[in-house]
């Protein structure tokens, strides 16, 4: 692995072709039908040759514009001195050449519009490159980048399987660590790199989740109100800077899943927001165009040049970047017409639906894609509602995601643990209900950073009982999690019990890990994860019925249940036994499908966890009396607040 520490790339690299090809009749076919994929390579401010002097090509889709023309550093930002030119096959991209400028130039297209002559100077939407926010000039940059990371891309599709493990950590880095000595500043992507990757890899995880990197003029809006669709913030650094930070966790054997929003843009002026002096990337009418929840624009999906931009952006993130997947951010507020609305606030689809269905076919057309060109990656919904078949396949009438967050069971759990322990009995069916959905999509569990904000307090805070209690239930939760069919997802912060509400202008709390309560927080994440990933049974059936069977849900009394988790050879079960009150249980009967002696693999109440220490001193031998639909038994010891994952090791009847 290249030491990334004494990396600094502050300069372009250059390319070895700096002409690129203009628009050919081909591209704008597919612009105006909207299947166009890869519009990075011919739109926006790119380096070229023209006559033998080189020189920036740019073109920008601004087809109800009167005149256009680039200004930047290199012209004093007039907008006499660069016109551009209406190509003249009615696409309304216009074109122009600016010679003698390079990589680094600063730049925006003064566009003045046919309706009421309006004049705004807007950032380019398709540039690749920045200036540091508050400012919000787009960057002609040169991408060329020597990626060290063969070795993961060469088994990435097993990776990213949906038989493999996948235990994902979600990340904001402009807050996961900061330097307090320097003003409390972001690390960079470079300085960032090898501290993550270390961190993820010792904790097991086995990909990262990038909150939005792309560009956005509000710190706080945590990327999630996007102007640059394909430039990387330029708060943390370069485009060659970030990915050098995804080639580092490449090459230490961890995904990068990246946030990706194409469901709503920020209404700044620099932005896409009434580009031409009219609605062009967003819809005119406010009940189809205005976001009323975030105050910001919906993109026009009925538009074939909208979609067509947004492909792009998608794959090129994939291509450029070697991201590994795209978790696709507030599906639900686009597949819905009347999502946030009440009644009289939206239009009804032309079969008298709420269902968008533009939005539909634009998901449909971007998993298709996706798939197409990039079959190792995967595409993740945040699709919150009952959406049927979001994650299956679009020749079967599905979406086509290759999975889906769970909402449903993040709710209910929540609920459930926030109980006092003593009327968790009354709740008992928010433990075992998302089973009879578990197998209807692909679910990614989600503990996300949706959960830790807005007044919702940290994870910790959620757990009911004293500081000792909280932990033991919040390791309860992680086992229990960790148990259930469905990958995983897990804010930072949350490893180590962080108890201050997350803050995306300040660090993680890294400090508590001196106090042994957050250290075995830790610490039973760190091994969760090792076990879980050593484990075929925890994952290879995630999305397959055969991978689950109930030992017993029907032990409300004492808020207990146990289940097996099975893998692909048979034989192959983890028995996952949770407790969900302070009282431990003894000679516990819990049926098992074998005999043998049964190894206690994982258990939360350890103390080297902060534990108490209650447990089944290393495993139990099974009985022939049979109990819950079994032949065998297992008589085990329940530790308080606490989850016990067991595996038989031997069939002999003696421990090994």
């Amino acid at each position: 692995m290249t030491d990334i520490a004494t990396q600094h790339i502050d300069t372009p690299i250059a390319s070895t072709h700096p002409s690129t090809p203009p628009l050919t009749e081909h591209d704008i076919f597919l612009f105006k039908e909207g299947t166009h994929t890869r519009l990075a390579a011919k739109m926006g401010g790119r380096l070229a040759t023209r006559d033998g002097r080189n020189g920036v090509h740019f073109a920008v889709w601004a087809p109800n514009a009167a005149a256009v023309s680039v200004i930047g550093d290199f012209n004093g930002w007039r907008n006499t001195d660069n016109p551009m030119s209406p190509r003249i096959d009615g696409s309304g991209v216009w074109e122009g050449f600016v010679p003698d400028i390079g990589s680094g130039e600063c730049y925006k297209y003064h566009i003045v519009s046919r309706d009421r002559n309006y004049e705004v100077d807007k950032a380019d939407p398709y540039g690749m490159f920045s200036e540091v926010p508050p400012r919000t000039g787009s960057r002609v940059w040169e991408m060329a980048y020597t990626w060290n990371d063969g070795d993961w891309m060469s088994r990435r599709q097993a990776a990213n399987a949906l038989d493999a493990p996948m235990s994902i950590y979600e990340v904001h880095l402009g807050s996961w660590r900061r330097v307090p000595e320097d003003g409390n500043r972001s690390l960079s992507y470079l300085e960032i790199a090898p501290l993550l990757a270390d961190h993820v890899r010792e904790q097991g995880f086995t990909h990262v989740e990038l909150m939005p990197v792309t560009e956005h003029p509000f710190f706080g809006s945590w990327g999630y109100q996007t102007t640059g669709y394909f430039a990387p913030t330029a708060r943390q650094g370069t485009p060659q800077e970030l990915m050098a930070l995804i080639d580092h966790l490449h090459q230490a054997g961890i995904g990068v899943i990246l946030d990706w929003v194409p469901s709503h843009f920020p209404s700044d002026e620099h932005g896409l927001a009434y580009f031409d002096g009219t609605y062009l990337f967003e819809h005119a009418d406010p009940r189809q165009g205005y976001h009323p929840e975030w105050n910001s624009a919906i993109f026009n999906y009925d538009r074939n040049e909208v979609r067509a931009f947004l492909l792009s952006s998608a794959l090129f993130w994939l291509d450029t970047y070697h991201v590994d997947g795209l978790r696709v951010d507030g599906v639900a507020s686009m597949l819905y017409l009347d999502y946030g609305r009440k009644a009289g606030e939206w239009i009804p689809n032309a079969h008298g639906g709420r269902e968008n269905l533009a939005a539909m076919h634009f998901l449909r057309t971007l998993n298709e894609a996706v798939y197409r060109d990039h079959p190792d990656t995967l595409t993740i919904a945040e699709e919150s509602t009952a959406w049927p078949m979001v994650s299956r396949p679009t020749y079967t009438g599905g979406l086509g995601f290759g999975m889906k967050w769970n909402m449903g069971w993040m709710h209910d759990t929540l609920k459930y643990f926030q109980q006092d322990p003593v009327y968790r009995k009354f709740h008992h069916d928010k433990l075992t209900f998302s089973i009879w959905y578990a197998f209807t999509e692909n679910f990614v569990l989600p503990l996300s950073h949706d959960e830790v904000v807005h007044g919702k307090g940290a994870l910790i805070g959620k757990m009911p009982g004293d500081e000792w209690q909280q932990f033991a239930n919040l390791r309860l939760l992680y086992g229990y999690m960790w148990g259930h069919p469905g990958k995983k997802l897990l804010f930072m912060g949350g490893e180590f019990g962080q108890k201050r509400e997350w803050q995306h202008d300040e660090s993680l709390e890294w400090h508590v890990l001196q106090y042994p309560l957050h250290a075995g927080l830790q610490r039973w994440m760190r091994d969760l994860n090792h076990c879980y990933r050593a484990e075929g049974a925890l994952y290879q059936k995630d999305f397959s019925e055969d991978g689950f069977s109930w030992v017993d849900f029907h032990d409300w009394e004492e808020s207990v249940i146990s289940f097996l988790r099975h893998g692909n050879q048979p034989g192959d079960s983890v028995l996952v036994v949770c407790n969900y009150t302070p009282v431990a249980r003894q000679n516990y009967i819990v049926g098992v499908p074998h005999g043998g002696y049964w190894k206690e693999m994982l258990n939360s109440d350890a103390t080297l966890y902060g534990g108490s220490g209650v447990g089944n001193l290393g495993g139990v031998e099974a009985s022939p009396v049979a109990s819950q639909g079994y032949f065998h038994s297992l008589a085990l010891t329940l530790p308080p607040l606490g989850v016990v994952y067991l595996k038989r090791v031997s069939g002999n009847g003696a421990a090994p």
